[in-house]
């Protein structure tokens, strides 16, 4: 058995993943510390693992992200918000992850320290000292292949791959406009790791965090991530984790419903906006429930994901369409069985658990990597992407029509489902924690 160390940024939608992680590798016996948030000991003592808070200054309350960063709600979302959130949210937190992570190696000498890939301590441990003198250092992608290449688009704005050697070269001078934007960013970057006693080497800044690692392991399959001939060796797609098998606690009291409508030839579609960008449900499930209203072929569900989702949800429909039904949580491992349909705002794992099940998709995205994710939900031919996050009620009604009545959407959310059944991550990192002890 072997001392991990496991090292999430303290944002649920990058400490889920970790968390899950640590569980199975401590249910295996290894002996676990987790390095997280202050607000997840809890969830992770339910996994059995040791918690270790990260200091201040590299914590805070993602559930209100204005209220720690406020500067941020002035910044438009788009690029200008993920070069923002690359400086503050996840450079300025480097010296003070790094030193957490060499204060605890004092005490709990781990033989490998796993880490989500935005958790740049990770990256500056195994950058500041050799292989020998430190744990192996495994980073977990939890969000789209960020690496540039000369067969995808500059990452970001949500473009599909090049189809020919025209669209190649305006790819080719857009990453070089890109790089250019990216510069002051790249550069705050290095001066983050260099307060830590760390050089970050020269290159594209993706590139060079990814082959940091000494193994970097994304959660997805090839066949939902653009090939690419020049993807950096230490890049192996693992599959995505299972999500937790609900407890049969958050049960609605319509849930016989779901079964009457498929016994009644009715559609049954989810809508949700996800555990993070759900403040404000006017962006997509509101004006979803709009759009489908009165359709007596559809059972629409609102899964808002929030304890308070039914009230500010009242808030804005104070009478709820008849064909519609609405939760604040609701156990989607036993939903989306049920699904024909899943209307998203675009959010990583959400998108996995609904192509883990065969699920095809609608995607609005405007914020953080969903843009990217919504362009492979297009190019893997698994659903639509809106290309926005505040769709229209006509738009998302001629959506959701195309995606359930084109049999082709299904079909290769059903070819995703069996390519992500042929992995399974969980043992995937188990057996690299066997191999490096």
């Amino acid at each position: 058995m072997s001392k991990i160390i496991v090292a999430a940024t303290p944002v649920a939608g990058h400490t889920g993943p970790l968390l899950r992680i640590a569980g199975h590798l401590s249910g295996l016996g290894h002996e676990v510390v987790f390095l997280g948030g202050a607000r997840f000991a809890a969830q992770v003592a339910a996994e059995g693992c040791r918690f270790q808070a990260l200091p201040a200054a590299a914590d805070f309350d993602d559930r209100d992200v204005a209220a720690s960063f406020p500067e941020r709600e002035l910044v438009p979302a788009g690029p200008a918000r993920l070069s923002w959130d690359a400086r503050h949210i996840f450079g300025d937190p480097v010296p003070a992850q790094l030193a957490a992570l060499h204060e605890l190696l004092a005490s709990f000498p781990a033989t490998v320290a796993i880490h989500d890939s935005l958790f740049l301590g990770g990256a500056a441990l195994a950058l500041g000292r050799k292989a020998g003198d430190r744990p192996a250092v495994v980073a977990i992608g939890t969000f789209p292949v960020m690496v540039g290449s000369r067969d995808t688009a500059p990452f970001g704005p949500g473009l599909p791959p090049p189809v020919d050697e025209t669209e190649r070269a305006q790819y080719a001078a857009l990453a070089g406009q890109f790089a250019e934007r990216g510069r002051l960013v790249t550069e705050y970057v290095r001066q983050c790791f260099a307060a830590a006693g760390v050089e970050l080497p020269a290159g594209e800044r993706p590139r060079v965090l990814t082959e940091a690692a000494d193994h970097f392991l994304q959660l997805t399959v090839p066949g939902f991530e653009y090939p690419r001939s020049d993807l950096p060796a230490n890049v192996r797609f693992i599959g995505a984790l299972p999500i937790p098998a609900s407890k049969g606690d958050r049960i609605p009291s319509w849930w016989p419903e779901l079964e009457q409508a498929r016994a009644q030839g009715r559609k049954v579609v989810v809508v949700t906006q996800g555990t993070v960008a759900n403040g404000d449900l006017t962006a997509l499930v509101v004006p979803t429930l709009r759009a489908l209203a009165g359709r007596e072929d559809l059972l629409v569900i609102a899964a808002t994901a929030r304890h308070d989702g039914e009230l500010l949800l009242a808030a804005e429909l104070p009478q709820l369409p008849a064909n519609a039904r609405a939760a604040g949580y609701v156990p989607f491992d036993a939903l989306l069985p049920h699904a024909d349909l899943l209307v998203s705002n675009g959010g990583y794992g959400g998108v996995h658990t609904a192509l883990g099940h065969g699920v095809p998709l609608v995607i609005a995205a405007e914020s953080e990597d969903k843009p990217e994710v919504a362009a492979r939900v297009a190019w893997s031919g698994t659903g639509i992407d809106l290309r926005t996050g505040r769709p229209t009620t006509e738009d998302l009604a001629a959506a959701v029509d195309e995606a359930l009545s084109r049999p082709s959407y299904r079909r290769r959310a059903e070819a995703l489902c069996a390519e992500l059944a042929r992995h399974r991550a969980p043992a995937a990192i188990a057996d690299l924690v066997a191999e490096i002890g």
